[in-house]
């Protein structure tokens, strides 16, 4: 993914962009505003990423089903649902007692595990294949579980459905399950389209690429919805803390950071010119003066100023997490594997905020 500098936006551009810039990506939870009424549910849940942004955006998120337990605790605590299912979508699909109001939703969201759509990731070696992953400790399949997400969708029948995945969805031989995707919604009923979407352009501090599928059963032309943005890209300088967190003070990372040059992308270009290969892929260099690389569940990101990884409250900010958001200090659950696992709150609070504007809800 390429960097974004502001010198790689043309002049005619940055005028525009610049009267679209946002600040709204350092917030607290008392900036919620005033409900709309509109009700929602989110289903793998994690952390509370989506549920945040659709709060923002004036909805009412009455509950939650999310498979990992620890994550579950870290969203009780923040979140406070009414309705908390902490087990598996699939065991969730089974119940036949849930409370009328889930048959009443405005919004169902989900945004299924999707390591395995990854283009950093193994990819089509993994499809299909039963393994334990840390979501839930539990042995299941990842790449069948926006399916699973549609029978929800089924079973609920929710006015609107927002599902979101990793851009990689829609590369190479993974198209096949969009073409699927469409297929099932189509099979239940519900028109859907997608769209890809860029963080660095909802004013998001980070660039996060991904790719949402809107859906509904109201006989609503989707294409109405306006999925355009442009917003001023927002850079790491504007949002870092005072000083980040230290690297391993010897080893190979601690060789390879000393060994690193202005200009460099990651530790693999210092890799090349010390150790001759090809390595340490996954640690990218952040520059004040660029958007911050895409957030991922482990801290591999590295400040040029001085040479550390991303704090904490560097992480939050890229992520647009609130200030006093509770990690409940897990040693199992910390900032990094919360945020990078999350859509970020802005993002959707933006997605919402066009969804209530294109009038989809007064049908």
């Amino acid at each position: 993914m390429q960097q974004l500098a502001l010198w790689d936006i043309a002049d005619s551009e940055l005028s525009d962009l610049q009267a679209k810039r946002s600040d709204d990506w350092y917030w607290h939870f008392k900036d919620y505003p005033k409900s709309n009424g509109l009700k929602v549910f989110s289903c793998f849940s994690g952390g509370g990423g989506s549920t945040m942004g659709y709060k923002l955006a004036g909805f009412d998120v009455i509950g939650n089903c999310e498979i990992d337990s620890k994550m579950n605790d870290i969203y009780v605590k923040n979140h406070k649902p009414k309705h908390n299912y902490c087990e598996d979508l699939r065991e969730f699909n089974k119940r036949s007692n849930l409370p009328a109001e889930l048959y009443e939703l405005d919004v169902l969201d989900g945004s299924p595990p999707c390591t395995t759509f990854s283009m950093a990731g193994k990819r089509e070696e993994t499809w299909g294949k039963r393994k334990k992953f840390r979501e839930g400790q539990a042995a299941q399949t990842l790449d069948d579980l926006a399916f699973v997400f549609i029978e929800t969708v089924a079973k609920l029948r929710p006015k609107v459905v927002v599902m979101e995945n990793v851009e990689g969805l829609t590369k190479g031989e993974a198209w096949q399950y969009v073409q699927r995707i469409y297929a099932e919604f189509k099979r239940i009923g519900y028109t859907v389209r997608h769209v890809l979407l860029k963080g660095e352009q909802m004013g998001i501090p980070q660039m996060r690429h991904r790719v949402f599928f809107i859906a509904t059963r109201l006989g609503f032309d989707l294409a109405k919805i306006d999925l355009s943005f442009n917003y001023a890209p927002i850079l790491f300088g504007v949002v870092k803390s005072d000083i980040g967190r230290p690297l391993p003070v010897d080893g190979t990372i601690r060789k390879l950071a000393d060994g690193l040059r202005y200009g460099d992308r990651g530790l693999n270009d210092s890799c090349q010119r010390l150790l001759g290969k090809d390595s340490f892929f996954n640690y990218r260099i952040i520059y004040d003066d660029q958007v911050c690389f895409t957030m991922v569940a482990k801290n591999f990101l590295i400040r040029w100023d001085n040479i550390c990884y991303l704090s904490n409250s560097d992480m939050i900010n890229i992520s647009t997490f609130p200030q006093d958001f509770d990690f409940m200090n897990n040693s199992y659950i910390n900032v990094s594997y919360v945020c990078g696992m999350s859509v970020p709150p802005i993002m959707i609070k933006r997605i919402a905020t066009r969804l209530i504007e294109s009038k989809i809800f007064n049908i």
